[in-house]
């Protein structure tokens, strides 16, 4: 499974409660409920981050009233994980036996590698 977001701010190991948002044409700081994904301007907040957030000379804060909670697990942090079973147990296909002395493959004893989805299998040493 993942791991829960962390805070952004550099340092903090606690983990983010809510999403820092900047609306820069109206001058105005957003700190609300976590958002369901990270998006790439927007910054994760632990809670004592998110309550303690001040913003520019002349900016608003906008900030969330009730309490800032952990998001529940989900069920798509399960279905990763089944699917990345799934996909590691899946049998390979066996290579055709080689000929000792075969000029174009120097090297008979070497073991295979494979990919499977984003995963890379190396065998051990022998």
């Amino acid at each position: 499974m993942r791991s829960p977001r962390r805070c952004s701010r550099n340092g903090c190991p606690r983990q983010a409660v809510a999403t820092l948002t900047y609306v820069y044409n109206e001058s105005t700081a957003v700190v609300g409920p976590l958002a369901a994904f990270a998006e790439p301007h927007t910054y994760d907040l632990c809670e004592q981050h998110a309550r303690s957030l001040t913003a520019p000379r002349g900016w608003d804060v906008v900030r969330h009233e009730g309490e800032f909670e952990p998001p529940p697990p989900t069920t798509d942090d399960l279905v990763a994980l089944a699917e990345a079973v799934r996909e590691a147990a899946r049998p390979v296909a066996p290579r055709p036996p080689q000929d000792d002395h075969d000029p174009h493959h120097p090297h008979p004893q070497t073991p295979p590698t494979g990919r499977r989805g984003h995963l890379r299998v190396i065998p051990p040493n022998h």
